[in-house]
């Protein structure tokens, strides 16, 4: 089956260089997590050299392959796989994408882990690249970004897999990028007795900008049109319309780009679906970000079944259980 359409990051290398140089203490917090104590099931098969058959049993875009991939080198196996991460399947029945090789035991120790990441992974990228392409489709040319409103613990695959499926994953923490929600302009309005609203987006940027020095973008979340030419006006890099009306996004951000230009991003969040997302398509806006494309997503399906040696038919035994055979 084909890729789809080729954006982002995907579109100019390999997403999988961007990771850090070792994902081994991540991983190893997933295994604990698994196996904090006896492994039992694992004492009963022991060290036999064994194979496993990762099956797909749905469509969606294959996403999360260093992960699977690193925790079961952690265990001392090999993965050896059939298709490249990124690639569509197509969901009609079963399809044998991975190889899986090494000790009995430690095949079944990677298994769910290594399932969780990889389902989790692919329903992000599978619907990352779907919104996109309603985006795509309704003519939009610009951004789609997710959200810091990801699995604790599970950010780093969530947002790599947002990049499989060719979106932004936006900032990574708080670190990243200084963004100035609503409650972050009430609290400094009400620390320092400033006299509106819009006094305190200008001190609090002012604030964040001697702060967070040169290098550092500052985003403000704005609920009207003038609180975002106030931010625009007192320095912010990109200004966030917030649970804006498809119509008020049109006029706001005209109004904005006629006034700043390329000075300014213009960033449209909030309650955005794949339902009324391309209401929303408006040349004028930069970046679409919601967290709908990774938020409560459905899961791929996949699911990893050892190959039975010297078993006639290569299949699960007596009708029960899943058969390794296509």
């Amino acid at each position: 089956m084909p890729s789809p359409p080729a954006g982002g990051a995907p579109s100019h290398g390999d997403p999988s260089h961007l990771l850090p140089p070792t994902l081994e203490p991540l991983i190893t917090s997933w295994l604990t997590e698994d196996t904090p104590a006896f492994d039992v099931g694992g004492f009963v098969v022991g060290d036999t050299p064994a194979e496993a058959r990762l099956l797909c049993k749905s469509r969606g875009i294959v996403a999360g392959v260093p992960f699977f991939n690193e925790t079961f080198r952690m265990l001392g196996c090999q993965v050896e796989w059939l298709v490249k991460e990124g690639e569509l399947i197509a969901g009609e029945g079963k399809k044998h994408v991975a190889t899986v090789r090494g000790p009995a035991r430690k095949i079944l120790l990677g298994e769910r882990v290594g399932l969780n990441v990889l389902a989790r992974c692919s329903g992000i990228a599978t619907q990352s690249n779907h919104l996109l392409t309603l985006l795509r489709t309704a003519g939009y040319p610009n951004t789609l970004a997710g959200t810091r409103k990801t699995t604790p613990g599970f950010r780093l695959p969530e947002k790599y897999a947002m990049l499989v499926g060719g979106c932004d994953p936006h900032r990574h923490s708080l670190s990243s990028m200084t963004m100035l929600k609503d409650n972050h302009i009430w609290a400094h309005r009400g620390a320092h007795a400033a006299s509106t609203t819009d006094a305190a987006i200008t001190a609090a940027i002012a604030a964040a900008r001697a702060a967070g020095g040169f290098s550092v973008k500052i985003e403000v979340e704005c609920q009207s049109v003038a609180e975002a030419q106030t931010a625009a006006a007192a320095g912010a890099d990109v200004v966030m319309l917030d649970n804006f009306g498809a119509e008020e996004v049109a006029v706001a951000a005209r109004e904005l780009k006629e006034r700043w230009g390329e000075k300014v991003l213009v960033e449209v969040s909030g309650g955005l679906t794949e339902e009324n997302v391309g209401a929303y398509a408006c040349e004028h806006v930069d970046v679409i970000s919601s967290s709908s494309i990774h938020q409560g997503v459905r899961h791929v399906d996949f699911s990893l079944k050892v190959v039975q040696k010297g078993v006639e038919g290569d299949g699960a035994v007596d009708g029960k259980g899943e058969s390794v055979e296509i």
